[in-house]
């Protein structure tokens, strides 16, 4: 009788094992979250109160936005909330080469705040990026190993493997960190693709990437409370970048995460590179819209203008929390569409997502086209 106790203990405790866990991970996750939330949230005042002291402004000009200065030291306090977090809340047997990421991100806030304080070259700011994303793929292990068939392509050679991701990555933070011009819109994007990613790490059981997006969603929460017309504060190099960074991990890790999963895991996600950049449309493809359009004009890709997607919302009329909103429903709706048609494999998704971005900036510059011709009448 006894024994055939034990037996039956032991079984209902192997049975509750895994949704203890399961609610472990939650926790944790939870706590995540709000720690960083709330360190931003009560980051940002002592922030924008320093920097009206010293006098720390983004300065308006025809370029930008707004019309009167603003403290752009936002990411100073996104950084404090979400370094803080990832120490104090991921167990180092999750993360091993935590502190090789945590190296890069100090690279990026050093060089980020630096340049929201007082600006440097852009081939300084690209130099210091160059050397992040090295510590990221050469120490942390952040690669891209395969194409998963795209043209014919799997395996990577090594060296092209370290070359790609490093390309990737650079493409990714600057990405965000030019996406980021009117109220709302980097943290909103910033909040959509980290809850996205985060909540599919968290869901396929790895906890250590799951907790970095939660971290940055935090943060991108309370940033948003100040950021959102009439701003406050601004997010800066600082804040865009280190988003940048973050989400070019996670995506990168996406996209290598499919490798190792069971082939029969509820979580497997086809045609992972197109899924990856599909999450990321909008800054991805607006960056890469707007350097074409520059070179064709036979300008630098980095000439500074007014060709963004978000500036030609504003120039259309739309205030600029409308123009927030309309893109990341723009964002999101994408989101939807890659999960949705992932199994037409990565080639045909890659075109579809290129065309419908490519049909909707193409009316969207009609209807300014046509806004300005008829301003002439």
């Amino acid at each position: 009788m006894a024994q055939g106790c034990l037996t039956i203990l032991i079984a209902v405790i192997t049975q509750e094992e895994e949704p203890k866990k399961y609610i472990y991970r939650m926790y944790d996750i939870i706590l995540c979250f709000i720690t960083s939330l709330l360190i931003t949230y009560l980051s940002i005042p002592v922030v924008i109160s320093i920097a009206k002291k010293k006098k720390f402004y983004d300065h308006p000009d025809e370029r930008k936005t707004h019309s009167e200065p603003i403290p752009a030291l936002g990411g100073i306090a996104i950084f404090a909330g979400v370094i803080f977090s990832v120490v104090m809340w991921t167990p180092f047997e999750y993360f091993s080469k935590l502190q090789f990421i945590l190296m890069a991100f100090i690279i990026i806030f050093l060089v980020g705040a630096k340049d929201d304080i007082d600006p440097i070259s852009p081939a300084k700011k690209f130099l210091a990026q160059v050397a992040a994303a090295a510590i990221l793929v050469l120490l942390a292990d952040v690669r891209i190993t395969s194409l998963y068939g795209i043209f014919g392509i799997k395996e990577l050679p090594l060296l092209i493997s370290v070359l790609l991701t490093m390309f990737t990555i650079l493409v990714v933070i600057n990405s965000f960190n030019l996406i980021d011009g009117i109220n709302g819109l980097s943290a909103s994007l910033t909040l959509t693709i980290t809850l996205t990613l985060g909540t599919w790490f968290f869901l396929s059981d790895q906890m250590q990437l799951a907790l970095l997006g939660f971290s940055l969603s935090g943060a991108a929460i309370a940033f948003l409370k100040y950021n959102i017309t009439p701003a406050k504060i601004f997010m800066g190099d600082t804040g865009a970048m280190l988003a940048g960074a973050i989400v070019a991990i996670m995506a990168i890790r996406f996209i290598e995460a499919q490798q190792h999963l069971p082939p029969d895991s509820p979580y497997i996600i086809r045609a992972a590179p197109a899924v990856a950049i599909g999450i990321m449309i909008l800054p991805l493809f607006d960056t890469l819209r707007v350097f074409i359009v520059r070179v064709l004009k036979g300008r630098s890709p980095f000439h500074p203008d007014r060709l963004h997607i978000h500036h030609m919302m504003i120039d259309v009329g739309f205030t600029h929390m409308q123009a927030t909103s309309i893109l990341v429903l723009f964002n999101l709706l994408f989101i939807f569409m890659v999960l949705k048609f992932q199994s037409i494999g990565n080639l045909n998704l890659l075109i579809v997502i290129f065309a419908f971005a490519l049909l909707f900036t193409t009316m969207l510059y009609m209807i300014l086209q046509n806004k300005r011709k008829n301003n002439q009448l």
